[in-house]
């Protein structure tokens, strides 16, 4: 049958999100039927218009506004057509040119609707030109092109008035008016118009259901799209494979899991086509959940399916790995990202500060931050706040001044009470004494008043520098403020005691009674070595019921410190045995047929020593009652440093196993391990004798840090 449709029209019916079998069967048989209605099957032959040029203001003919196909019985003179063998080289070619006038003419139409006043006056002068007899194929053409859903419902009812579609057809012109309610995400819009569908008798299709959930879907509304899509079968509509795939992304969004995987089983069994936004759904639906390795498993399925991760999908995954706390992963991700040609936003950028920022990955935040403001990106407050919270935590005091300085230039972020905290901890965590009192008048004089965590910042500050007047009267200004001390300002109380001459004990034990009676009747057994054993287990495990879980192991570790620094072992030893019956240490020591090891990364570097040798004291009581020793022994002090002093736990036990002559070596592949083999330390502790006394510690411990205070 000869055919006048150009390919550059076949889209009008369908797009590529809305495509399915039974609507592209639907709109060839309705192009058929409506280009063609007096064409006799015998008759191979195709009639073609002359070149009459349409403008807005030309009126259109009418014959011309009905059909580009008028039929061949026609009285138009035969100087305006020519009949040309279908079966010829010439119509193959004529075939495929587009009629090129009429397409320009409804487009211009279309960009007129758009931007016109959303009314039916506007609309019916613009549509005038089309005249009386409106085609449905120039009805379909308009709606299709349409963006202004406003304008679309008048577009839509002026075509309605003017033409009389078959039954079957009416719900073509209602889903191509769904489209326009799609592009300008006005999905309120769009329920309405489908509510006017029902009103007039036309049924919805699979189209029309495929619409609205991608509409629901780009106006992030996936709630609303798993509404329409159950809905479906009420109206004996089967879903397709376009329509489920859109509620991959949906029941991801909506964290129903079960079936946001079971289809996204489907898809990938059936060959469904997915997108990069459906992908990160599942992807942030899995963070969500705390499914980090499934994160990356279906980063790594959607490579291999062939779509190419966008910019939003890496940042989806690389905000699960913040929430996840992987670094390493992330940067590993970022690296993957530039290779891949995927520019980073202001949200990648973000995320990854955010991620090396708290991992402590000070070179990788820095570059980060360096990259942001080559790019004149803005920074927010908290990305401010949590570098300078870094830097405070790493010790960098100068990047700290640089980025401090920056943010008061900054046109869009203004230092706030913690920006001014991270300064005085950076300050005073290194002694930098006259910074950290200048940086608070600073604080003062821009509106803000000291919080309890910048007093304790300068208390630590004054107690590195030995000057203890001055911690004595910071706790009076912060009486005198009305703030009350907690349990975290008491340890730094305690800390700043292991670091001060004996004599001036009184000024901060006066400090710490006023602050805290128990603790300061604990300090007093402690200072003064009173007698009575059960008295201050007793008074210790009461102090330890009531305060909170998150500062018991702090308390707990400047205690045992505190007795190193006095050279009272017997009461470290208390304390450590009450933490470990409170199990406020835990899995300290752990034994397997292979290995026995001691686990020291989350205790203070008194605590540490203290629990080093009640583990050889019980390494030689497992000697002597004839009890084997593994192959393998080992300590793991971890790898890292104190943020606030050049030794870290590691180096301090090298320094100490090497004065007690143990036989530990560091692993060579196990960064922070020190391992000895079961002959060598049967000869150690069968040579040693006895446990050395604790006294020794005082070297190591005098002028270390305590704690590692955490405020915010």
């Amino acid at each position: 049958m000869a055919s006048r449709i150009c390919s550059s029209h076949s889209s009008l019916f369908h797009d590529r999100q809305s495509v399915s079998t039974s609507i592209s069967s639907c709109s060839l048989s309705f192009l058929r039927n409506f280009e063609f209605p007096n064409v006799a099957s015998s008759h191979k032959r195709l009639r073609l218009q002359s070149k009459t040029s349409l403008h807005p203001n030309t009126p259109v003919p009418q014959q011309d506004a009905v059909s580009h196909a008028p039929d061949a019985n026609s009285s138009s003179s035969s100087k305006n057509r020519v009949w040309v063998n279908p079966n010829s080289p010439r119509a193959k070619q004529l075939r495929k040119k587009p009629s090129s006038d009429r397409y320009s003419y409804l487009a211009s139409l279309t960009e007129s609707l758009n931007s016109c006043t959303p009314s039916e006056q506007h609309v019916s002068t613009i549509l005038k030109g089309l005249g009386d007899k409106v085609s449905e194929h120039d009805a379909v053409f308009i709606l299709d092109k349409m963006v202004n859903s406003k304008t679309a419902s008048f577009v839509l009812r002026h075509f309605q008035d003017k033409i009389k579609p078959a039954r079957d057809n009416k719900v073509i012109l209602y889903n191509v008016t769904l489209k326009a309610f799609r592009k300008s995400r006005d999905f309120e819009g769009a329920e309405k118009l489908f509510d006017e569908m029902l009103q007039r008798g036309v049924k919805p299709d699979n189209i029309t259901f495929s619409t609205l959930i991608n509409s629901a879907r780009m106006s992030a509304l996936p709630n609303k799209a798993v509404e329409w899509f159950e809905k479906m079968p009420s109206f004996g509509c089967k879903p397709d494979a376009i329509t489920c795939s859109a509620m991959v992304y949906a029941y991801a969004r909506t964290n129903n899991v079960d079936m946001a995987l079971s289809l996204y089983d489907r898809a990938k069994a059936e060959k469904w086509s997915l997108d990069a936004v459906t992908f990160s759904a599942l992807i942030k639906m899995h963070g969500l959940l705390g499914n980090y390795d499934e994160c990356s498993s279906i980063f790594q399925e959607m490579k291999v399916l062939g779509v190419k991760p966008k910019v939003a999908t890496y940042n989806t995954l690389l905000s699960g790995l913040f929430r996840a706390k992987r670094p390493r992963q992330a940067k590993t991700i970022y690296e993957e990202m530039e290779s891949d040609g995927v520019l980073p936003d202001i949200v990648t950028y973000a995320t990854l500060l955010r991620i090396y920022a708290g991992a402590q990955y000070s070179e990788d935040a820095l570059a980060v931050y360096k990259e942001m403001k080559g790019n004149g990106m803005d920074m927010s407050v908290d990305l401010y706040n949590r570098l300078l919270t870094m830097c405070a935590d790493v010790g960098c005091i100068d990047e700290a001044v640089e980025i401090f300085e920056d943010m008061k230039s900054s046109r869009s972020s203004r230092p706030d009470r913690y920006t001014f905290s991270s300064l005085i901890t950076v300050y005073s965590c290194n002694g930098k004494v006259s910074e950290a009192e200048g940086m608070l008048n600073e604080m003062i004089q821009s509106g803000f008043q000291p919080t309890l965590f910048v007093l304790t910042s300068l208390v630590q500050c004054y107690g590195k520098a030995k000057r203890t007047d001055d911690v004595v009267k910071i706790f009076k200004q912060l009486v005198d403020l009305g703030i009350v001390p907690d349990v975290r300002f008491c340890c730094c109380l305690l800390n700043v005691m292991t670091q001060t001459p004996k004599e001036e004990f009184g000024k901060l034990m006066d400090c710490i009674e006023k602050a805290n009676t128990k603790l300061g009747t604990l300090v007093r057994y402690l200072v003064e070595e009173q007698e009575g054993d059960e008295d201050f287990r007793k008074e210790t495990s009461e102090l330890l019921n009531s305060i909170g879980v998150e500062v018991k192991k702090p308390l707990c570790n400047c205690l045992i410190d505190l007795c190193v620094s006095l050279n009272v072992s017997n009461r470290a030893h208390d304390l450590l045995d009450l933490g470990l019956m409170h199990e406020i240490y835990t899995n300290i020591q752990s034994r397997s047929q292979t290995l026995w090891s001691l686990h020291l990364k989350q205790l203070s570097v008194g605590a540490a020593m203290t629990a080093l040798h009640t583990w050889i004291n019980d390494l030689s009581k497992a000697l002597e009652s004839g009890e084997d020793l593994p192959p393998i022994l080992g300590i793991n002090t971890g790898q890292g440093k104190h943020k606030y002093s050049d030794k870290g736990l590691a180096s301090l036990f090298k320094s100490h196993l090497r004065e007690l002559n143990a036989p530990f070596h560091e692993a060579p592949d196990k960064a922070g391990w020190f391992l000895v083999t079961n002959d060598a330390a049967k000869s150690w502790l069968e040579s040693r004798g006895s446990i050395n006394s604790i006294a020794d510690l005082n070297s190591q411990v005098s002028g270390g840090p305590a704690v590692a205070l955490q405020y915010q």
